[in-house]
């Protein structure tokens, strides 16, 4: 509805000439068609801002007196093009610059993966700090890795560690390969098609990390356009309640090294989580941030609470 009533692209090209011009347009156009954010930006002049640079090849970190700078004839209409397609599709930013960013770094993404944006990134810039303490992680496993953003973010922030990323779909270990290439990881970073534990080798790591499928399938119906445009089994596992959540939290024993770590986000489910087993010894992290859900559960307690729950099942 909104495109019936916008200006001919000649004419907008004839109006706006600089940088700023477009971002500011852009915005103006996603305000108006009500569009939805959250994929690395959670307003219009951000996001518009990210179409705009990424659509002239520019770094997202131009100094603002560049934004000033007069586009040529071709580039107004690359922009417009852009900007209309967010707009007429609703797919979120990424998907269309194939550009997202996690704690810090560039990953490659499209349909086949949801869009990175766990609030784990902060932990991972921080070193899991005060989590992990003295302890320096040798062996890291990333259940559900998606793109393999937080597998890769890992591998960084642990340059002496072997990183194994599990992933039920093949296209989402398709895009982490991708995402290893680009940041050639080699070795350090392992792929293996999981469901959960299932299909991983018997081994023990020092830090599992997991941002798992966590939201039902009515609560995905019901997002917006943007969200649903990402694979739902990214969101539900084909699960409607915490079936992944209990699968990672019973199993994550057999994984864990005596002295491990389990660093889990559940987002709002987490008061579903403490509903029903009030007696988790989890510690639920306050993020500078923001988001929420986020989990810390030490090894030797968790061990504990399995044994427990399954002598008292």
């Amino acid at each position: 509805m909104a495109s019936d009533t916008v200006e001919p692209a000649s004419e907008i090209a004839a109006t706006l000439t600089r940088i700023v011009d477009y971002i500011r347009w852009g915005a103006s156009r996603f305000v108006a068609a009500d569009l939805s954010f959250g994929h690395g930006s959670d307003n219009a002049i951000d996001e518009a801002a990210h179409l705009v640079l990424d659509t002239l090849d520019l770094d997202p970190g131009l100094p603002d007196a560049y934004l000033e700078s007069l586009l040529t004839p071709d580039e107004r209409q690359r922009v417009i093009a852009t900007i209309e397609r967010r707009i007429e599709t609703r797919l979120p930013a990424p998907y269309i610059t194939g550009r997202a960013w996690f704690a810090e770094m560039e990953f490659f993404v499209d349909e086949r993966v949801i869009v990175p944006r766990s609030p784990i990134a902060e932990l991972i810039e921080q070193g899991f700090q005060p989590w992990l303490g003295h302890r320096e992680p040798l062996s890291v496993l990333d259940l559900c890795t998606g793109c393999g953003a937080i597998a890769i973010a890992c591998a960084y922030a642990f340059p002496d560690a072997q990183v194994v990323a599990t992933d039920a779909s093949d296209d989402a270990l398709d895009v982490a390969a991708i995402n290893c290439d680009k940041h050639d990881t080699g070795p350090q970073v392992q792929l293996v098609k999981a469901d959960v534990y299932e299909g991983l080798e018997p081994q023990r790591f020092d830090l599992i990390v997991t941002n798992p499928p966590y939201v039902t399938r009515d609560e995905w119906s019901g997002l917006d356009p943007e969200f649903r445009h990402e694979p739902g089994f990214a969101f539900h596992g084909d699960a409607d309640d915490l079936t992944l959540v209990e699968r990672i939290l019973f199993g994550a024993p057999d994984y864990l090294a005596e002295d491990g770590l389990l660093i889990m986000e559940v987002g709002a489910s987490a008061f579903l989580l403490e509903e029903r087993y009030p007696d988790l010894p989890v510690t639920w992290i306050d993020l500078e941030r923001g988001g929420m859900g986020v989990g810390a559960l030490e090894a030797e307690d968790l061990a504990a609470w399995v044994e427990a729950q399954t002598a008292g099942a």
